[in-house]
């Protein structure tokens, strides 16, 4: 199948700026054709090689041919950019964790003027991707740029958008993995509105599994992976055994989710089977469960390598005439009937084992449940006795606590107090030395008081025997005269 049919199956419209090449076989040399005009340019050109589609169904492959980014260039003058460049840039570098609707964000009010927006893997970029874009007018595509390259995604991100003008998309082939449906002659329509995917009414946005939706549609979808088939441009890490860290051969433990080594290489996931018991493990490979107790697979359906479909376990019949399971020997009918009746039957047996195993599985987690039941019983118990003596000097540090409470309470309050009756002792103290001062000046003046009566009383006694003594004499009248002034 060439790449051109492969696109037209995508849903992307057949433009001049995505055109396929005839058909290259993969692998061989790939030459490109300048004419007189592209050869003065091809100096300052380099090739990407890309590719895209889902890698289990159909990969196509190609070559971008970009202009090359000049670092010293900073400004964005109209002369600093390529002279023969297309309304078409391929945004280099875009961040896995960028879903669609994100990319459709961050280009703003500028969706309006894109036509087309393809996805594509660039060689070298695994946890990256690329977009080119084709614009309705050059000066649409010129603003796009000066307003976007080497700008931030993101305020909250190192990584920087790089837009470099894009010279030529060619396809170099494609490779299938497994049969497509057939392409249709008719445009294709939005998966999600069901609408045709016209350029003209709305830009059309092809994902990196070649699955085409209109941006407004493809906007409001959150999610890393296609709305169609589901394939996710953020494929996982791959997985290692836990011991060994080998990546061949692994099993997944359904019950805890351990990753182990098949029992061909060292046999880690048996080895966790035995320690935990858990019997049920998927192979990682062909996604297919073992049950480890029964020592077989617990169901007939298996998940196909080519297009991630459930189907039957293969039958052959023992009359087929080749090894693609076709037998000759029944009619039509018959063989209806009998692939009824197998199909029925292993309806059955495949509800009867279900039930068996989940049977087994309840029981078995039952039991585990039972034995953390028991357990905690038996650490409940044990905390319980544990806490009595706790509870115990919880009490008494709540007495001691409420005790000391009280004792600051009350030296707070004799505190207080003693600062009372401080102020009322200086009180007291002042009073009395006052009352000792009037009482040492009312002692002094009746000591004066009596100082002078003892010196009368001594005067009239001087006087009175001086006039016993006396009698017949005759004083004379001045001392006479002044013996009232003296008693006085």
């Amino acid at each position: 199948m060439s790449p051109s049919s492969s696109t037209a199956r995508a849903g992307a419209l057949p433009v001049e700026a995505f055109r396929s090449p005839p058909s290259v076989t993969p692998g061989e040399p790939i030459e490109f054709a300048y004419s007189s005009s592209s050869s003065s340019i091809s100096n300052i050109t380099q090739a990407f090689p890309f590719s895209s589609g889902n890698p289990r169904i159909e990969e196509t492959r190609g070559i971008m041919l970009l202009y090359r980014d000049d670092d010293d260039v900073v400004s964005f003058s109209p002369s600093d950019l390529p002279v023969e460049r297309k309304p078409l840039v391929c945004v280099l570098g875009v961040p896995n964790h960028m879903t669609y609707a994100d990319f459709c964000r961050f280009c703003g009010s500028f969706i309006q003027h894109i036509l087309e927006m393809r996805i594509v893997r660039t060689d070298g970029m695994e946890d990256r991707y690329s977009v080119l874009i084709r614009f309705d007018s050059q000066d649409s595509t010129d603003h796009f740029y000066k307003h976007f390259n080497r700008s931030r995604f993101s305020s909250l991100e190192v990584e920087v958008c790089r837009i470099l003008f894009t010279v030529d998309v060619q396809y170099t082939g494609s490779i299938e993995h497994a049969q497509a449906p057939c392409s249709s002659t008719e445009q294709p329509s939005c998966p999600v509105c069901l609408e045709r995917l016209d350029q003209d009414t709305s830009g059309i946005l092809t994902t990196i599994c070649n699955h085409s939706f209109h941006c407004s549609c493809i906007s409001k979808w959150t999610d890393t992976s296609c709305p169609v088939c589901r394939y996710c441009q953020q494929q996982p890490e791959k997985s290692n055994c836990f011991i060994c860290q080998t990546s061949e051969n692994l099993w997944m433990c359904i019950i805890c989710g351990f990753v182990g080594c098949g029992r061909y290489k060292e046999g880690h996931a048996i080895k966790h089977w035995k320690e935990t018991q858990h019997c049920y493990s998927l192979e990682v490979e062909t996604q297919r469960v073992w049950d480890y107790a029964g020592d077989n697979y617990v169901h007939r359906l298996i998940q196909s390598k080519t297009d991630g479909k459930l189907v039957e376990l293969n039958s052959h019949c023992r009359n087929a005439n080749d090894f693609k399971g076709n037998c000759e020997c029944v009619d039509s009918g018959f063989s209806e009937a009998l692939l009824n009746s197998r199909v029925e039957a292993i309806v059955n047996e495949y509800n009867e084992l279900l039930a068996t195993q989940l049977e087994n599985q309840k029981m078995y987690f039952e039991s585990l449940l039972q034995e953390v039941k028991e357990g905690t019983e038996r650490e409940i118990s044990k905390a319980v006795e544990k806490a009595v003596p706790v509870k115990k000097m919880q009490d008494k540090q709540d007495r001691c606590v409420n005790e000391k409470k009280f004792l600051d309470d009350l030296n707070d309050n004799l505190l207080k107090n003693r600062d009372v009756w401080k102020a009322k002792i200086l009180e007291v103290e002042e009073r009395e030395r006052k009352a000792s001062k009037l009482k040492e000046d009312k002692i002094s003046n009746l000591e004066e008081q009596l100082r002078n009566l003892m010196l009368y009383l001594e005067i009239g006694t001087t006087v009175e025997s001086s006039n016993e003594t006396n009698d017949d004499m005759v004083l004379p009248e001045s001392i006479n005269s002044s013996q009232p002034s003296i008693i006085k």
